[in-house]
């Protein structure tokens, strides 16, 4: 055969003159197909290649077909026929091969195509070769990529959940990671359930997707022939690796499921601290059997679903606790208030978008004698269950401090101090304000905390600055106790807004910022204290936010009140001009407001007179209060304490004298004056008859 391919024609001028040794070598076959007359000549390399002896080959392709399956057969013709036609060079291509005792064996081929002058093909030489060990190389490369992708998905699979699981805070939030359409398609899984142990029942939590519920599961017993049961028994998974072994193992469950496909599942026992804490199933429609590394990375998704649901429940319980705390420690009703509308709301933190957290802000009410009424609202510094309990310890004592009858300023002083000696590291920022609903004086003391707001009649809101002192805890711990007291006129129809830093204060927003647009939220919003409480909050509840709100609002409804046991009272310290101001401003305010403004000019003269008494001739701060007495006429009453028990005297000024003339005009303007023993100190008084009206 090698004889006749020879002479049919000459070799090309690249041909090697011995080519079959060199082929040989690299276990190579050869050979040259003259197209002319349809011949092959092939070596004796080549027919061992198509393990054929040369007296079984004629030289004809067609003998060759016994080694070709159908469908090689024609995928070569066709490949070899279009590389002619469309004028390539050469072609190569890998097909399979019958040997002699039947099997097929992968072999490589490739031709170099020789044309005339015109590009007709004359001629085509190549080789041929025995592939399997290439091929089976590359399919053991083809096995190892392979593998390594399947644990690199697994490796991902392990971290984009345990990722995702970060995040979630309540049992709530395992369940959507898991339930979720990307949850399952990271689990590989077709459905899942999970089931948390309660007082020895297993309680189905999640089960997904829709329609996968298997009635009657919702609540099992641990001794059941369930799955779930079986692990939370045994603390050990249970991987099922066929649909026959499922039906074999668990005849009551497997004819509720056959409509899902299942081919495999794997269910796992949730183990946090050596104790079973629930179970979990995974349902596949499209895999049987588990290889050691898919039930590994089971095994491990198993600990850390179960790890983030006990820090879950964990949370749950902490904040159960602490809502409770907090809720009991908040004031459960806010009592009716005569003269006006009264609106309170409160909103925990929403921490990283996810639950709520518990804090110290609180707000209170207190009604007090003379148709007055305390309004308060604070800050205890932390958001967890101690500062819940400070809050509600401070609520208390501040509470009972002014019901006791303390003047503003005291009562935030001696709150500061309670809290001090609680012996806990927290603080707490607080407003009190005082408001006499007859009067509209409203006398306010801030501790650290944000200023107060009002709205006007007409819609427009504007802040109120006021003096302040230090944070309660922090002023007694530093001495500084003297809270400075304001004091703002309430008309008929204005309303006035506490609130916590939480709805001023937004990450990157300078409070000033803050309170420009909360005002002109308010301003904006509608009339009702109600209405425009829910607004609020809401508008509060959208932009969410790391620390709490609380807020107060108190719009006088200027109705005809009682004008009886009306009392103001105002702290005014030596050189502390502001205060002297702030007690002249109470005094004509509430004059005007008891409808005695004829006696405004007398009583505020009066007042200066004894209070510059008290700060000239006493060591200490003056206390001024005014009163409205009632009986057979009406009296209005201005008092100035002192701590000097040492009785005024009248002096004689003389002609040219720029004092001693103090006790005369009190004497000369005032209906009747007097003094009385206060403790270790004393108070000055003088009354003046409120003329009938008319």
């Amino acid at each position: 055969m090698a004889d006749r391919g020879a002479s049919a024609l000459s070799l090309p001028d690249d041909w090697p003159a011995h080519p079959d040794p060199i082929l040989a070598l690299n276990r190579m076959g050869s050979f040259d197909w003259d197209l002319d007359t349809g011949l092959i000549h092939m070596d004796a390399q080549a027919h061992e290649v198509f393990e054929m002896r040369p007296d079984e080959f004629d030289g004809h392709p067609e003998t060759l077909s016994v080694r070709f399956p159908a469908a090689e057969a024609y995928r070569l013709d066709a490949l070899v026929a279009q590389a002619m036609k469309d004028g390539s060079e050469n072609y190569g291509t890998y097909f399979r091969m019958r040997c002699r005792d039947g099997t097929l064996r992968w072999t490589h081929t490739q031709g170099y195509i020789r044309r005339d002058e015109t590009g007709r093909p004359r001629r085509i030489i190549g080789i041929v070769r025995d592939a399997t060990q290439e091929l089976g190389e590359i399919a053991a490369r083809r096995d190892q990529a392979a593998q390594d992708e399947a644990r690199r998905r697994q490796t991902n699979v392990v971290q984009l959940t345990t990722a995702a699981l970060a995040h979630a805070r309540t049992v709530d939030d395992v369940i959507d990671v898991l339930k979720d359409t990307h949850g399952l398609t990271r689990l590989g899984a077709t459905s899942l359930v999970m089931g948390l142990v309660e007082a020895g029942r297993i309680r189905l939590v999640a089960d997904g997707p829709d329609g996968a519920f298997v009635p009657g599961t919702r609540v099992t017993r641990i001794d059941e022939p369930y799955p779930m049961s079986e692990v939370v028994r045994t603390l050990s998974p249970r991987f099922i690796e066929s649909p026959e072994e499922f039906a074999e193992c668990y005849p009551i469950l497997w004819p509720h499921i056959t409509g899902l496909n299942i081919t495999s599942a794997a269910y796992l026992p949730l183990i946090a601290q050596a104790r079973p804490i629930g179970a979990m199933g995974l349902l596949y429609s499209d895999r049987r059997g588990f290889s050691p590394e898919d039930r590994n990375v089971l095994l491990a998704l198993g600990s850390s679903i179960a790890q983030s649901l006990q820090r879950a429940m964990l949370y749950e319980q902490e904040m159960d606790l602490a809502q409770g705390l907090q809720q009991a420690m908040l004031p459960r009703s806010i009592p009716s208030v005569p003269g006006a509308d009264v609106a309170v709301r409160y909103r925990a933190a929403s921490i990283g978008g996810a639950g709520r957290d518990i804090g110290g802000d609180w707000y209170d009410l207190i009604p007090l004698p003379g148709g007055r009424v305390g309004a308060v609202i604070g800050d205890v510094q932390g958001h967890d269950t101690h500062a819940a309990a400070v809050m509600g310890q401070l609520r208390i004592v501040l509470r009972a401090y002014a019901a006791e009858g303390h003047p503003p300023a005291t009562v935030m002083a001696r709150a500061s101090v309670f809290l001090h000696e609680l012996d806990t590291d927290r603080f707490a920022t607080c407003l009190y304000a005082e408001a006499d609903l007859a009067t509209g004086v409203v006398q306010v003391v801030r501790a650290g905390h944000i200023d107060p707001l009002v709205r006007e009649t007409d819609g427009t809101c504007r802040r109120v600055p006021v003096e302040g002192g230090l944070p309660l805890g922090l002023s007694a711990e530093f001495g500084r106790l003297a809270y400075p007291v304001g004091t703002l006129e309430l008309f008929p129809g204005q309303t006035l807004l506490l609130c916590t830093d939480g709805l001023v204060e937004q990450p990157g927003a300078d409070l000033d910022d803050g309170m420009k647009t909360l005002t002109a939220l308010i301003a904006a919003g509608p009339d009702d204290v109600r209405d425009l409480a829910d607004c609020l909050i809401d508008v509060a509840d959208e932009r969410g936010g790391d620390d709490d709100v609380a807020l107060l609002l108190l719009r006088r409804r200027g109705l005809d009140l009682p004008q009886s046991g009306g009392r103001l009272q105002q702290h005014v310290a030596p050189g502390d001009a502001e205060a002297l101001a702030e007690a002249r401003h109470m005094i004509r305010a509430a004059v005007r407001a008891w409808g005695a403004e004829g006696l405004a000019d007398e009583l505020e003269l009066v007042a200066d007179e004894l209070i510059t008494n008290a700060l000239m001739h006493t060591e200490g701060s003056a206390v001024v209060t005014l009163r409205v007495l009632t009986g057979s006429d009406r009296r209005l009453r201005v008092e100035v304490e002192d701590s000097s028990s040492a009785l005024p005297r009248r002096r004689d000024a003389g002609e040219c004298g720029v004092s001693g003339r103090g006790l005369l005009v009190v004497e000369l303007l005032s209906d009747v004056w007097g003094v009385e023993a206060r403790g270790g100190g004393k108070c000055v008084w003088a009354e003046f008859v409120v003329p009938e009206r008319g």
